[in-house]
């Protein structure tokens, strides 16, 4: 007599996108909302001006420099940081609210802010978004046209030393030009991959 498995669902993921500015860590959260997974995709707070076609709350909660203070001093942000002379935070109530729920969060974040959310959460998904070639992050963010020539040289420079950590992530995605949909692709079967192990994650933010 065939008896089913009882098989519960696996827990719910935190995965953590990080990669250098201009890399098309924007593009590709893009495209993953496409997908309609039952994915809690995080909000970041920033203090920077909201770009054209950017909109409050769903690129980015837009604040003044005091109002982020304030959510910094009452702990509300799961980590914050000055990235380019902006202040850039993770609401905390974000990722634990779709954890709750039991939906798999989808967190973007620099370099620095992985470093701190890999303390508070080591059992994270760590993924690491890469240019095809240095000269296409270069032209990226010539392309994009939203810093001032020197903003733009101060962030190569940081993107060069950013590259040099890829060995921190657990896993590698290249963004190469023309090639956003291998992007989406890659994460998203690395998703459904940790979905099938046999050792589930199991994500407490410490």
């Amino acid at each position: 007599m065939q008896q089913d498995l009882d098989t519960p669902s696996p827990p719910p993921l935190l995965v953590v996108l990080s990669g250098p500015s201009g890399v098309g860590k924007d593009a590709a959260l893009a495209g993953l909302k496409k997908l309609d997974r039952p994915w809690h995709f995080v909000v970041t707070a920033t203090t920077r001006p909201r770009r054209p076609n950017e909109q409050d709350g769903v690129d980015y909660i837009f604040l003044e420099t005091e109002a982020f203070f304030k959510m910094r001093d009452r702990g509300e942000l799961l980590e914050c940081a000055q990235v380019y002379g902006r202040w850039y935070g993770v609401p905390r109530s974000q990722v634990t609210q779709g954890l709750q729920a039991g939906r798999d969060v989808i967190l973007k974040v620099d370099v620095q802010g992985a470093e701190t959310v890999r303390r508070l959460a080591p059992e994270a998904v760590f993924i690491f978004m890469v240019p095809g070639a240095f000269d296409e992050l270069r032209n990226r963010l010539a392309q994009r046209m939203t810093e001032a020539p020197a903003e733009a040289e101060l962030r190569l420079s940081i993107a060069w030393e950013e590259m040099g950590r890829v060995g921190e992530f657990e896993y590698r995605v290249v963004n190469r030009n023309d090639r956003l949909d291998q992007v989406i692709a890659d994460i998203d079967g690395i998703i459904a991959a940790e979905k099938c192990r046999v050792k589930p994650r199991v994500v407490e933010l410490l």
